[in-house]
C-alpha cells in the first residue's frame, strides 16, 4: 500500500547507535523492556516528517536528539510508493527513501528514489509528499506517543478528552484557519473603509471646483451669445426678403394652379362618359347569356326527375318482391322446426335406453383401462407443457441479452468512444477539453480508443485480456492527475482508472528473450496503436506481451499446461477463457455470463442487422412454442374432461343386461326406420330453405344497391336545385342592375352638359383675370430676388451661411430685435468680467485631473469591496458546512464508541459541547445490577477506564485515514483481562482497517494470535 512504512534505520539518534527495524504491511508488533528504546523510533518517525523538538515532548531542540559523544544523528525511513495512490511513481519508483541528517548547528531532509539517486531537497518537497498520504504525525490518532498515552489515558477531565477529539478529526484545524480568515476581513474592512472616507475631503474639493468652472462658463456663453447675436442680424435682413420671396411664390403658384383645376374638371367628365358607355355594353350582354342559362337548367331538372322516378318505381317492385319470399321463408322455417322436434323426442327415447346401458357392470373393466390410458397421456401432455414452458423462459432471456448487445453496438455506433466508459467518458472528454490549459500534457484515453485490432476474431479475447485498462486513461503528471480525477468527479465518473506514465519515453523495445516461445499470437501483436505511450502502459501495466491468445480451449489447455512454455502469462481463448498456471495450480475461468458489445467491431451496422434477425427468429420460435403450449393445454383439458366423464360411467345393473340388450336392439331398429324417412323429407326441405335464403339475399343485395343511387340521385336533384335557385337569383339581380344602368346612363348625359358649360365658364376667367395677375406677381418677384442678392453679399462678408446653420431661432428675430438684445448682452457682459480673474482653461485642466485621480481611487476600493464581499460570503459558508460536519462526526463517534465497547459488554454515549469545549463520556457496565450510568470515568478500575478510553481512541481512528499508524504503551493501567480484550480489539480493527499499524508496549503479547498479517518484533535488552 502507497504510503505505509517498510523500514527505519537510526543512527546515534537518543539511545540508539544503529537500529534497523523492518516493517510489515499490515500489524506490527515491537515490545522491549523499559529504557530499550522502543519510544525513540516514533520520535524518530515524527522528526523524519518535519515535526517541531518541542512537540515531541521529549527535547527542546532537534540537536539534543544526538546521542552523548556523537556529533551527528541520522534518520532513514523507507516508503512504499506502489498502487494507484503512488506518488510520482516516474520519478521515485517503488520506494521513496526519506533521509534526516541532524548536527549541532544544522539540519538537513533528502529524499531519494528507489535506487539511492538524490532527487530533491527542499521541504516543500517533504510536505508534498505528507499533504499526498495524508501523515500528519502531529495527530495523536496517527501516532501516540508514550507521554501522549499516559497524559490522555489517565486523564478524567473532559476538556482534555475534547482537546484530544478536536484535534485528531482535524476540527482543530479547519477552526482555527476559519477563524483566522475571519480575523484577516475584519482587518481588511477595516482598511477598505479608511480608504473610502479618505476620498471625501478631495470629493468636496472638486465640487467646488465644478462650481467655480460653471459660474466662469456662464461668462462664455454671454460672450459667445453676443458674437451669434452679431451674426444673426447680419443675416436677419437676407432672411426678411427671403420670406417675403417665399410669400409672393406661394401666391404666383396658387394663380398658376388654377388652370389646371378647370382643366382637370373637364378631363373627368370626359372620363366619366366613357366609363358608363361601357358598362351598359356589358349588361346587355350579361342579358343575353343569363337567358341562355335558364333555358339549359330546366332541361336538366326535368331528366332528373324522370330518373328519379324511374329509380323509385323499381325500389318499390324489389320490397314487394322481398317480403314474399320473407313470408315463404318463415313458413319452411317453421316446418322444419316441427320436423327437429320429432326427431328430437325419438333421441331422446334412445338416450334413455343407452343411459340404462351404460350402468351394467360388463362396461367397467372396459372404462377402467381407457381412464389408464388417458392418464398416462395426460402425464406425458404435462411434461411436453412444462419443456415448453422451459424452451420459452430460455429464449426470452436470450432476446434480453442481445438487445443488451444491440444497445451497445447503438451507442458504439453513435460515438466509437461509448464503448469504453459509456456517456460518462463523452461528458469526461469534453470537461477535459474546457480545461484544456489547467493540464501539463492533454491527457490520453480512454486507452481503448486509441487501438486498433489486426483481427477482429480476437476482440473478446483481448477485451477480457485488458480488462479495466481499456476504459483507464493517461497521464503524465501528478498534478494532471488531480485536475482529471476532479473532472471525473464532476461528471460522477468515480471509479476511472488513471495512469502515471512519462509521454516522453520511447516506444519499449521487448527482447526475443523475453517473449514467449509459441507460435501462437501475444495481445502486444494484435493490437496496433499510434501512440506509443498507449502500448508502453499496455506492457508496463498489463503485461500485453506475456498474454498469448489461441483458438479453441483444447488448444488453450496444450499451450498454457502441457508445453510449460516461458514468459507465458496467461492464455485467452477467441471466445473469452482465462488459462494460467501458478506453481503446481492450474487454474482455467469461464467468460463472463453476461455478453459484452463488441467493442471494435468494424460494421456496427452489420452486426446490429444480424442481432435483429436472430432476435427477430427467437421470437418466431416463441409464437410456435406458445401456440404448440396452447393446443397441449386444449388436449389436456380435454383429456381431463374425458377422465371425469370416465369415472362416472361405473356399477351397471347386470341382471337385467340381456333384457336391456334386446330392447335396445328393437327400439334401434325402430329408430333407424324412423330416421330414414325423416331424412329425406328434412334434406330436401333444407335445400329448399337454403335456394330461398339465396334468392332473398340476392334480392336484399339489389334493394341496398338501388337504395345507394336513389339516394345519390335524390341528392344531386337536392343539389341542383340549390344550384338553380341561386343561380336565378343572380339573373333577377342582374336584371334590376340593367334597369339601374340605364337611368344611371341618363343622368351621366345631363353631367356631360354641365360640365361643358363650366368650361366655358373658366376659359373666360382665366383670359380675363388669371393671367394679368401671373404677370404683375412675377415683376414684384423679380424686385424681390435683386434685393436678396445685396444682402446676401453684405452678410456673407461677416460669416458665411453654413456657419449661420447651426444657430437657431434666426429666421424668427426681426433686425430691430436682434440690435436690442445685443446691447442689453453687452452691458451684462462687462459687469461678470470684473468679478473673475483666474483662466478658465486652467480651473478646467486642475478639475480633470482630480477627476481622475479619484474615478481611479473609487474603482480600486469598489474592486476591492467585491472581492471582500465574496470572501465573507464564502467565509460563512464553509462555516455552515464546518458546524455540519462537526455534528455529523460527534454521531459517528458515539456509534464506533458503543461498537468497540460492545465487545467487552458496555454501553456507553459520549457528548460533545462545542461551546463549552467538553466532551463527556457516560459508560454502562454489565456488572452493574442497577444499570446505572457511569458519568465520571475516575469511578472505575485503571483498566476500565483504560479500555473504555481505547474505545474511544479507535472511535476516532475509525472517523480519520492515514496509511499508518502508531501507538506507544496503548496498554498502561490495564489489568490482564482488559489487556486481553483490547489487543484482540485492536488487531482485529487493524486488520479489517487494512492500514499500517505499529504497537509498543512493554508487555507480554503472547496472548496476541499469530498470523499472516501480525509481526512480532523483540526489542534488545538495555545496555548496564
Amino acid at each position: 500500500m502507497a504510503g505505509t512504512i517498510s523500514r527505519i534505520r537510526l543512527e546515534n539518534f537518543m539511545c540508539h547507535s544503529s537500529l534497523h527495524i523492518e516493517l510489515g504491511e499490515h500489524v506490527n508488533f515491537i515490545t522491549g523492556q523499559n529504557g530499550s528504546g522502543k519510544s525513540a523510533i516514533l520520535t524518530a518517525l515524527c522528526i523524519a516528517f518535519g515535526c517541531r523538538a518541542k512537540n515531541t515532548q521529549r527535547a527542546a531542540t532537534i540537536k539534543d536528539f544526538i546521542k552523548t559523544g556523537c556529533s551527528y544523528a541520522a534518520i532513514a525511513v523507507d516508503i512504499n510508493n506502489q498502487g494507484e495512490d503512488s506518488f510520482k511513481p516516474d520519478v521515485y519508483g517503488n520506494l521513496i527513501k526519506l533521509e534526516r541528517r541532524i548536527t549541532e548547528s544544522s539540519s538537513s531532509t533528502i529524499l531519494k528514489d528507489q535506487h539511492g539517486r538524490k532527487v530533491a531537497n527542499r521541504k516543500d518537497d517533504l510536505n508534498e509528499i505528507i499533504e499526498h498520504f495524508n501523515i500528519d504525525v502531529e495527530n495523536p490518532c496517527v501516532i501516540m506517543s508514550q507521554d501522549k498515552s499516559r497524559e490522555f489515558l489517565h486523564s478524567g477531565n473532559d476538556k482534555d478528552k475534547f482537546k484530544f477529539f478536536f484535534k485528531a478529526t482535524l476540527l482543530q484545524q479547519v477552526n482555527e484557519l476559519l477563524e483566522t480568515i475571519r480575523d484577516q476581513l475584519n482587518n481588511a474592512d477595516s482598511v477598505v473603509q479608511e480608504l473610502e472616507k479618505s476620498i471625501k475631503p478631495v470629493m468636496r474639493e472638486l465640487d467646488e471646483l465644478r462650481e467655480k468652472i460653471k459660474n466662469m462658463e456662464h461668462i462664455e456663453e454671454i460672450a459667445h451669445d453676443i458674437d451669434n447675436l452679431k451674426k444673426k442680424l447680419a443675416w436677419s435682413w437676407v432672411y426678411e426678403v427671403d420670406q417675403q420671396i417665399e410669400e409672393q411664390t406661394v401666391r404666383l403658384q396658387k394663380l398658376k394652379e388654377r388652370i389646371p383645376a378647370c382643366q382637370e374638371r373637364i378631363d373627368r367628365n370626359t372620363v366619366v362618359i366613357d366609363d358608363l358607355k361601357k358598362e351598359l355594353t356589358e349588361k346587355e350582354e350579361l342579358v343575353r347569356s343569363l337567358g341562355d342559362k335558364t333555358h339549359e337548367v330546366n332541361s336538366m331538372k326535368k331528366s332528373m326527375e324522370d330518373n328519379i322516378a324511374e329509380v323509385v318505381k323499381l325500389k318499390i317492385e324489389l320490397e314487394a318482391e322481398h317480403e314474399r319470399g320473407t313470408r315463404t321463408l318463415e313458413k319452411m322455417n317453421g316446418r322444419l322446426k316441427q320436423m327437429q322436434a320429432e326427431a328430437s323426442q325419438i333421441e331422446e327415447d334412445m338416450q334413455n335406453i343407452q343411459r340404462e346401458i351404460d350402468y351394467l357392470d360388463s362396461n367397467v373393466t372396459r372404462l377402467r383401462e381407457e381412464e389408464k390410458e388417458f392418464s398416462e397421456e395426460l402425464s406425458g401432455i404435462q411434461k411436453s407443457i412444462s419443456d415448453i414452458a422451459k424452451e420459452i423462459a430460455e429464449s426470452d432471456k436470450r432476446i434480453l441479452q442481445l438487445k443488451s448487445h444491440m444497445d451497445g453496438l447503438q451507442q458504439r455506433q453513435s460515438n466509437t468512444v461509448t464503448a469504453f466508459g459509456g456517456q460518462k467518458v463523452l461528458k469526461l472528454l469534453q470537461l477535459i477539453e474546457s480545461n484544456h490549459g489547467r493540464f501539463r500534457s492533454p491527457p490520453i484515453g480512454p486507452i481503448g480508443a486509441h487501438l486498433q485490432l489486426a483481427s477482429e476474431s480476437w476482440s473478446v479475447a483481448v477485451d477480457f485480456a485488458c480488462g479495466g485498462l481499456l476504459d483507464a486513461f493517461i497521464v503524465s503528471c501528478h498534478k494532471d492527475l488531480q485536475v482529471l480525477r476532479e473532472c471525473a468527479n464532476r461528471v460522477y465518473y468515480n471509479n476511472l482508472r488513471i495512469i502515471v506514465y512519462d509521454f516522453t519515453r520511447q516506444r519499449l523495445i521487448i527482447p526475443d528473450g523475453s517473449l514467449p516461445t509459441t507460435e501462437h499470437p501475444t495481445v502486444l501483436s494484435v493490437i496496433q496503436s499510434e501512440n506509443h505511450t498507449v502500448l508502453n502502459v499496455l506492457v508496463d501495466q498489463g503485461h500485453a506481451e506475456r498474454q498469448v491468445l489461441v483458438r479453441d480451449y483444447e488448444v488453450g489447455k496444450s499451450v498454457a499446461f502441457d508445453h510449460r512454455m516461458r514468459n507465458i502469462k496467461e492464455v485467452y481463448t477467441s471466445d473469452g477463457f482465462r488459462m494460467f498456471s501458478r506453481g503446481s495450480v492450474q487454474t482455467i475461468l469461464p467468460p463472463n455470463k453476461r455478453p459484452r458489445p463488441e467493442r471494435w467491431c468494424s460494421s456496427p451496422a452489420e452486426k446490429i442487422a444480424e442481432l435483429k434477425n436472430e432476435v427477430d427468429g427467437i421470437q418466431r420460435i416463441i409464437s410456435e412454442k406458445n401456440a404448440q403450449r396452447r393446443k397441449l393445454v386444449n388436449d389436456r383439458s380435454n383429456l381431463e374432461q374425458k377422465i371425469a366423464n370416465l369415472k362416472r360411467k361405473r356399477e351397471p345393473e347386470e341382471r337385467h343386461l340381456m333384457n336391456k340388450k334386446v330392447q335396445l336392439e328393437d327400439g334401434r331398429r325402430a329408430t333407424a326406420e324412423n330416421n330414414r324417412h325423416a331424412a329425406v323429407d328434412t334434406t330436401e326441405l333444407e335445400e329448399d330453405i337454403k335456394e330461398e335464403k339465396n334468392n332473398i339475399e340476392q334480392k336484399e343485395l339489389s334493394l341496398q344497391k338501388t337504395n345507394v343511387k336513389l339516394t345519390a340521385a335524390l341528392r344531386e336533384v337536392n343539389d341542383r336545385r340549390t344550384a338553380f335557385k341561386t343561380f336565378m337569383d343572380s339573373v333577377n339581380e342582374e336584371r334590376l342592375h340593367f334597369s339601374s344602368a340605364n337611368d344611371e346612363l341618363d343622368l351621366v348625359k345631363r353631367k356631360i352638359d354641365a360640365a361643358q358649360q363650366e368650361k366655358t365658364h373658366y376659359e373666360g376667367v382665366m383670359t380675363t383675370k388669371v393671367l394679368p395677375d401671373i404677370k404683375t406677381a412675377e415683376a414684384e418677384y423679380a424686385d424681390l430676388q435683386q434685393r436678396q442678392q445685396e444682402y446676401f453679399k453684405k452678410a456673407s462678408i461677416i460669416c458665411s451661411e453654413s456657419d449661420m446653420e447651426a444657430l437657431s431661432h434666426v429666421a424668427g428675430s426681426t433686425p430691430e430685435q436682434l440690435s436690442a438684445k445685443i446691447n442689453r448682452l453687452k452691458q451684462r457682459f462687462d459687469q461678470e468680467s470684473r468679478r473673475y480673474a483666474e483662466s478658465i482653461d486652467d480651473l478646467r485642466a486642475l478639475h480633470d485631473k482630480k477627476e481622475r485621480k479619484i474615478l481611479r481611487k473609487q474603482q480600486l476600493y469598489a474592486g476591492f469591496r467585491v472581492k471582500l464581499n465574496s470572501c465573507q460570503k464564502a467565509l460563512d459558508l464553509r462555516w455552515k458546512k464546518f458546524q455540519r460536519n462537526a455534528g455529523l462526526l460527534k454521531r459517528q463517534l458515539t456509534w464506533l464508541f458503543n461498537e468497540h465497547l460492545g465487545k467487552k459488554g458496555i454501553s456507553g454515549f459520549i457528548n460533545v459541547d462545542y461551546k463549552s469545549k467538553v466532551l463527556s463520556v457516560e459508560l454502562t457496565m454489565p456488572q452493574d445490577a442497577s444499570r446505572d450510568t457511569v458519568r465520571d470515568t475516575r469511578g472505575l478500575s485503571g483498566g476500565e477506564r483504560s479500555f473504555s478510553t481505547l474505545c474511544f481512541t479507535l472511535a476516532l481512528h475509525g472517523m480519520t485515514e492515514a496509511p499508518f499508524r502508531a501507538m506507544d504503551e496503548f496498554d498502561v493501567f490495564m489489568d490482564a483481562v482488559s489487556r486481553k480484550i483490547s489487543l484482540d480489539t485492536l488487531v482485529d480493527f487493524a486488520v479489517a482497517q487494512g492500514s499500517q499499524w505499529v504497537f509498543i508496549t512493554p508487555h507480554d503479547i503472547s496472548m496476541v494470535k499469530p498470523g499472516d498479517r501480525v509481526k512480532k518484533q523483540q526489542m534488545a535488552a538495555p545496555r548496564g
